[in-house]
């Protein structure tokens, strides 16, 4: 589709960010209807959807990359993006072009109708469709905005659908209780598709068990179907559904990476039974390869400088036990900014424990809650708190003041890990000359 000359790639992004003041309207007909008008790219690529949580992401990568070292041409449809709208969609290692961006919200702008404008995720996802098609992927994997059964991207029909976790989020959309969640989140799981699932609490498994009980579905369970164990020297056992495999490592950081790992190669079991052949070679490689910015990220080393999105109060405790756990010898700054629909009481609690101070900030985000309010609870956990406003200056008085053997860690907000991630690459000499 030739595009239109006078159209930029800043106008896209104008243009797909004004969609935002719908907010969130879970549903399929107005994305169905683009897509159907696009020629319902999505069926053009075999699929594997995923959802949960936390570890939705990883999780995806992980797939993702072992797809690619299987030699396949693998999109990843992702969100939220840390710095650029483009890292949402990937093909290979390579996130969308500002160019294809452009084309992309073109096709999609051109066909869209109906009774109401579509929200700027299923605009966004409808671009990712077309995008996929168009590049020819043989496989995507498709992660979920929110919850599962009225998503965006539950228009698609995987090889197998994910459900990693599920825990309180998102509960003005999603429902007040565990099973309520689990029931909009086992809404992924297709007729006759077989899913993989790490949820463990009764009450969700019996959900997800009645689910996939009406759809004919197979459903593998993390503890009953498959199992794993952590090694003292960070690698895993994995024990699965019909094989083991021995001395697994994952490139992603965390303890409880573990278990995600652990989720993704119960999949590859599974695309095992049926169309694929993915070889224990490549299930190593592509696990050994995979990378996933913003979750434990290590960007420095003097000081230790760790970006983590924990963005939940699941994620703010595990990344509380990856502190207790390997950063007891260092004192630890850390900068740390929440949005408002979290419980950030709860994830104050878990996090502040494990720091030697603590820097109140906000994301530019306009559901960012001022530093002032949780100051209010942070004063009552912690004796060393300290307010700077916005992220970036947050980030740079950290490591000022960290020392070099000491540790800086940022969390709380992807978008406030995406707004130092911002300002390192604008500045990349930043690092070095705070360090120097």
């Amino acid at each position: 589709m030739p595009m239109d000359s006078d159209t930029t790639y800043p106008k896209c992004l104008e243009y797909m960010y004004s969609l935002r003041r719908f907010g969130i309207i879970l549903g399929l007909d107005t994305i169905e209807k683009i897509l159907n008008a696009l020629g319902n790219p999505q069926n053009s690529f075999l699929s594997i959807h995923v959802t949960g949580t936390n570890g939705k992401g990883s999780i995806a990568s992980t797939l993702a990359s072992i797809l690619r070292a299987s030699g396949k041409k693998v999109g990843l449809y992702t969100s939220p993006h840390l710095v650029r709208f483009n890292e949402r969609i990937r093909v290979g290692d390579e996130a969308i072009s500002d160019e294809d961006v452009i084309r992309s919200h073109e096709a999609v702008k051109q066909v869209v109708a109906g009774k109401r404008e579509p929200t700027f995720f299923e605009y966004t996802t409808a671009m990712a469709f077309y995008y996929f098609a168009l590049q020819g992927v043989e496989w995507a994997v498709i992660e979920t905005g929110m919850g599962g059964r009225l998503d965006a991207t539950n228009v698609i029909t995987p090889a197998v659908s994910v459900i990693s976790n599920v825990s309180l989020e998102h509960q003005m959309y999603l429902g007040k209780t565990l099973p309520l969640i689990a029931y909009e989140k086992g809404g992924i799981i297709k007729k006759k598709v077989p899913a993989v699932t790490g949820v463990k609490q009764p009450s969700a498994i019996s959900v997800l068990d009645k689910i996939a009980l009406e759809k004919q579905s197979s459903l593998y369970r993390m503890g009953t179907d498959f199992r794993v164990r952590r090694n003292r020297d960070g690698s895993f056992t994995y024990s699965g559904i019909k094989t083991s495999w021995s001395n697994m490592k994952t490139g992603l950081l965390g303890d409880y990476q573990a278990e995600n790992a652990a989720i993704s190669l119960a999949a590859c079991e599974v695309l095992n039974f049926g169309m694929l052949r993915l070889t224990l070679d490549v299930i190593r490689a592509g696990l050994a390869q995979t990378r996933w910015p913003g979750r434990l990220e290590i960007v420095l080393n003097h000081p230790l400088v760790v970006l983590d999105g924990a963005h939940n109060l699941m994620a703010a405790r595990n990344l509380a036990a990856h502190l207790r756990k390997n950063m007891k010898e260092k004192k630890v700054t850390l900068v740390i900014g929440i949005l408002d629909d979290k419980p950030y009481t709860e994830m104050l609690r878990a996090l502040l424990p494990t720091a030697h101070r603590v820097i109140l900030t906000q994301a530019k985000i306009d559901r960012a809650l001022q530093p002032e309010i949780l100051f209010n609870e942070a004063k009552k956990i912690h004796p060393r708190i300290e307010i700077v406003k916005t992220v970036g200056e947050a980030f740079r008085h950290a490591l000022r003041t960290a020392g070099r053997d000491n540790a800086v860690c940022v969390a709380g907000s992807l978008y406030v890990v995406g707004e130092v991630k911002e300002e390192i690459e604008k500045n990349p000499s930043l690092l070095n000359r705070i360090n120097s």
